[in-house]
């Protein structure tokens, strides 16, 4: 018989291979750190290559660990999944769910909620991944991942949750010193703070309620790959920037933002829930998902379908 593939040491490797420290991963997996590096080790041993460079400082996969990580995520995410239907005969939501968001969505929205979720669900645990980056959730792993774009055609199952409304938006100290510009043309030559991560980093686009649209190059002296970054900036009045409701909806509230050209939006954008494509999903993704919709879809600043966004209090006062 064919000597079966050492799966607790796979199992073990891509924790490592994601937490890049035995340290950490022995502590998520309850074990001694001895025992993880053990584990390590064999499989090194059985496949005649090294899967990680080591040092005092710093752990790095070689070549053959890169190339060998995804496949050991996909064969920790079976088995947990494997363990999980097995375990949902009885429907109760149990087990971990891996979960994947933005950065700034993460900590300022979403980690927020999810002790209300815990707590209802003391047999399930999650694994959250904040990244600003696209996440490949079936490479990964990953049993949900939330996503805040306009989502193109692709293989995976989406759930919308919510509209989220942009804007350019400045503060009022900056629009009384340099004017408000009216149309995209006017910021041209304008401080621009820019997001790394949108998908036309360097064109603005701009579309008005008779379906013109008008694309510009934004130059400012900031750029970041996380929103959060560009907040100091904004509010201090060195420039504009076009930012998601989720993001500015105190400011807005509060007046320290306003609402700039607001006859031309940038694309619309929505919260998405996105799950891998293939088998049903276990009774705690589903317990999870269904949470994160009701908690989500009547945020404060979500836009929901046939609604108008939300206002800020210049606004508000426009309209009456």
């Amino acid at each position: 018989m064919t000597k079966l593939p050492d799966f607790e040491a796979w199992a073990v490797f891509a924790v490592v291979a994601d937490a890049l420290s035995f340290a950490r991963a022995a502590e998520e997996l309850g074990l001694s750190k001895a025992t993880v590096s053990k584990a390590v080790a064999r499989l090194e041993t059985r496949l005649g290559a090294r899967l990680f460079h080591r040092t005092s400082r710093r752990l790095a996969l070689t070549e053959a660990g890169r190339l060998a990580r995804e496949d050991a995520a996909r064969l920790l995410a079976a088995g947990e999944a494997a363990e999980a239907r097995a375990l949902d005969f009885n429907g109760v939501p149990r087990g971990r769910v891996r979960l994947a968001a933005p950065m700034s969505f993460g900590i300022a929205h979403l980690a927020p909620v999810l002790p209300e979720f815990l707590a209802a669900h003391a047999q399930v645990s999650i694994d959250l991944h904040l990244s600003d980056a696209v996440i490949d959730l079936v490479g990964g792993g990953f049993d949900l991942g939330l996503r805040i774009a306009a989502l193109p055609d692709s293989s995976l199952r989406v759930r919308r949750l919510c509209g989220v409304r942009r804007s350019l938006v400045a503060t009022p100290a900056y629009l009384e010193r340099h004017g408000a510009p009216k149309h995209p043309e006017d910021l041209q030559g304008r401080a621009c703070l820019g997001y790394a991560y949108l998908p036309t980093p360097d064109r603005w686009p701009f579309t008005n309620a008779a379906g013109e649209t008008v694309t510009i190059v934004p130059e400012g002296p900031l750029r970041a790959n996380n929103a959060d970054a560009l907040a100091p900036a904004l509010r201090a009045g060195l420039g504009l920037a076009v930012q998601p409701d989720f993001t500015i909806w105190e400011d807005l509230k509060s007046g320290r933002l306003e609402r700039v050209m607001p006859d031309w939006q940038p694309p619309p954008i929505a919260l998405n829930l996105v799950m891998p494509p293939g088998l049903p999903r276990p009774a705690r993704v589903s317990a999870l998902l269904t949470f994160l919709e009701r908690a989500f879809s009547t945020a404060p600043w979500a836009q929901p379908e046939g609604q108008p966004p939300l206002a800020s209090p210049a606004e508000a006062q426009a309209r009456t």
